[in-house]
């Protein structure tokens, strides 16, 4: 078995710790080895910064970076917050009050038929408005983490 280094089209495996940089950063997100998170370099499943950030690293390697955050989600946006019929939240014909709140996520699907996830921000007479900016937006991401495995792409 070749000891691989992260390259362009190999599989690899990670597991990490996400946090906002800073001294006093919150941690975003556990990946713990027992479930590492799987993606084939060059496959867009990641951020640009991330791949390049593990290039060249080899198996039981540690990592530790920090990607900024117009090179992660960027900033918030107001193209990202829109306002969507109510009855687009009907369940057998009557408003779900429930799931539809300030506050909650929702999932929903966009033009093209992918999941997407926005954030209810007020709930009117007609509509709903939703916010559509990615949840790590406006934050500087700070990994640190060990390689679990390198291996060709399937």
């Amino acid at each position: 078995m070749k000891n691989l280094s992260v390259a362009e089209g190999l599989f690899v495996e990670v597991e990490y710790v996400l946090s906002e940089a800073g001294p006093e950063g919150d941690v975003l997100e556990e990946c713990p080895a027992e479930q590492a998170f799987g993606f084939k370099i060059g496959s867009g499943d990641v951020l640009p910064a991330f791949e390049k950030a593990l290039d060249g690293k080899k198996v039981g390697e540690p990592f530790d970076f920090v990607i900024p955050c117009a090179e992660a989600y960027g900033e918030t946006t107001v193209d990202a917050i829109h306002n969507i019929p109510k009855q687009v939240f009907e369940v057998d014909g009557k408003f779900d009050s429930e799931a539809v709140q300030p506050g909650e996520v929702v999932p929903m699907t966009d033009d093209e038929g992918n999941e997407v996830y926005g954030i209810v921000l007020d709930v009117g007479a007609d509509s709903v408005e939703m916010d559509f900016n990615h949840p790590f937006a406006d934050i500087d991401l700070h990994f640190e983490g060990t390689v679990c495995d390198v291996r060709e792409s399937e």
